[in-house]
């Protein structure tokens, strides 16, 4: 997919920003019907104009690229599919902190623009994340570290 006109999306998606502004508006006043029209008819109406119209100015600059569909990404699938399977297997013994780094570490490596430094950055920060929203935050029965580190 790409877009042929960067104004003329950014505009299409202002348009469907201000329509749904005026429905939500028209929303706290009576409709009423075409032939008595409420306080709310007009705003209404006119925001889902200029929702309709801002949808079809912003599919006009997309150009859809074809691609051929019998290549599939097997590498990435597959080692994303193995972390998944991993993290499975070690996060009982191993603890969530250390399973969810190494998950982070091996589906990194599933990237074509893997670097070490910022893998190594990004899976301790979701690591520590993790444990902070699931088991402090939400209170889930996860320990930090398993039986493997003495816990």
């Amino acid at each position: 997919m790409m877009v042929r006109n960067t104004k003329d999306l950014l505009s299409g998606l202002f348009f469907v920003a201000c329509g749904a502004f005026f429905v939500l508006v028209g929303q706290d006043y009576t409709f009423g019907s075409a032939r008595r029209m409420g306080p709310g008819y007009f705003p209404t109406v006119l925001g889902v104009i200029l929702v309709v119209l801002g949808i079809v100015v912003t599919l006009r600059t997309v150009k859809m690229v074809p691609k051929d569909e019998s290549e599939w990404a097997w590498r990435p699938l597959l080692i994303n599919c193995v972390g998944i399977i991993i993290f499975g297997f070690i996060v009982r013994g191993a603890g969530l902190i250390p399973a969810v780094f190494i998950l982070a570490m091996i589906s990194a490596r599933a990237s074509a623009r893997f670097r070490l430094v910022p893998s190594l950055l990004l899976a301790a920060g979701l690591a520590v994340f993790s444990h902070f929203t699931f088991v402090k935050g939400l209170g889930l029965p996860f320990p930090p570290f398993g039986t493997w580190f003495g816990y």
